[in-house]
């Protein structure tokens, strides 16, 4: 089998950016990764655009990883046979009928919380369904439960550049899930407080995934990039056998 095409896709709050540091060692390796816009607006037409950008844009075997939010838009996409491994970082890993809020109720995520407006951030977008908000993270949110062991400065940065999610998407049931069928890993950080650990595991347990641990926040791919890394090519080598 060919050297298999590595597309990532971000989750909420992020762009392809928070990406980076897995991508460039990736590239550096001789990977072509791609990492597409996800449009963070429902789940439905997100993982449609993410299952189309595949189907586009790639060659041969693909192995395909998603952070957070981005793990529930993978799980909904409707990907060919093409797609011979999936990599959740830090991530939403649901099943037929599950939602975000539903799987973060209870959990102890510092976003489950009674009034969300202490956590975030919201406000009406051009186009939005009735009723429907987008929401930002609230920068104390950022420092101190999204990316707190980033430096300050980086955490500035990303409170400043963050890109919203509706609330429809948080609260939209997941389809058929993708990973039925396919070989999973999943990164989980210990130290992630948006979706706890246990969470995390219960999801990946589910879905048959081989787990890793990273000492890490929700943004483990920034912070300790050789987790992701290492998952990746982990799953590269096991679907070239």
């Amino acid at each position: 089998m060919s050297k298999p095409t590595i597309v990532l896709v971000h989750g909420a709050w992020a762009d392809g950016s928070s990406w980076n540091a897995v991508t460039s060692e990736l590239q550096s390796q001789g990977f072509t990764v791609l990492v597409p816009p996800n449009l963070l607006h429902g789940v439905v037409n997100d993982a449609a655009t993410v299952a189309s950008f595949v189907e586009q844009h790639t060659e041969g075997p693909v192995i395909v990883g998603g952070h957070s939010y981005g793990g529930f838009v993978i799980t909904n996409a409707q990907f060919g046979d093409e797609v011979k491994a999936l990599v959740y970082v830090d991530a939403f890993i649901p099943d037929e009928g599950e939602f975000v809020f539903q799987i973060l109720g209870g959990s102890g995520s510092a976003l489950a919380v009674e009034d969300p407006t202490t956590v975030l951030d919201l406000g009406s977008y051009p186009g939005a369904p009735e009723g429907d908000l987008e929401a930002f993270l609230k920068p104390d949110t950022v420092h101190n439960a999204f990316a707190q062991d980033l430096p300050e400065a980086d955490r500035w940065l990303i409170a400043a550049t963050q890109r919203p999610i509706s609330l429809s998407a948080n609260t939209t049931p997941s389809g058929p899930p993708s990973w039925k069928g396919r070989p999973v890993w999943a990164v989980i950080g210990t130290e992630d407080r948006v979706i706890p650990p246990a969470t995390q595991r219960s999801m990946a347990e589910r879905a048959g995934a081989t787990i890793s641990e990273v000492s890490a926040s929700h943004v483990s791919m920034v912070s300790h990039p050789d987790a992701a890394i290492a998952a990746i090519l982990a799953a590269v080598e096991a679907v070239g056998e």
